[in-house]
């Protein structure tokens, strides 16, 4: 099985899909850091492909960077100051070729992931 990496978004304090939200993955290797992809969230809050696909699929440690704060802008939910979230960077290790889906919970004041399936 070759391994590959998917993504999705949920405004969970409108109870729905974040929609147009910028999302980067990035390869950990080396103390350096490589951008492998770049995305935005389709109307069902996911992006339209793997973010990272099996053809480039390695076993490593990644980060994804959701833009929360820009994504909140536009939405027009304006923040009285500096955001509480603006980036929210989620740093994790893929171990084997399998099926990885890193889900984001949003608000505007929190956020969760987990190992989606």
């Amino acid at each position: 099985m070759t391994g590959y990496l998917t993504t999705h978004v949920l405004d969970t304090a409108r109870g729905r899909p974040a929609s147009g939200m910028r999302i980067e993955l990035f390869r950990l290797d080396h103390g350096g850091r490589e951008r492998l992809a770049e995305m935005l969230t389709n109307r069902d809050g996911r992006t339209d492909t793997p973010i990272l696909p099996e053809d480039r699929f390695a076993v490593g440690r990644y980060e994804l960077v959701f833009h929360v704060g820009a994504w909140l802008d536009a939405e027009g939910q304006d923040a009285a100051g500096p955001r509480f979230l603006d980036e929210v960077p989620i740093r994790f290790g893929l171990a084997e070729h399998d099926h990885y889906h890193v889900p984001l919970l949003i608000a505007p004041h929190g956020y969760s992931t987990y190992r989606g399936s």
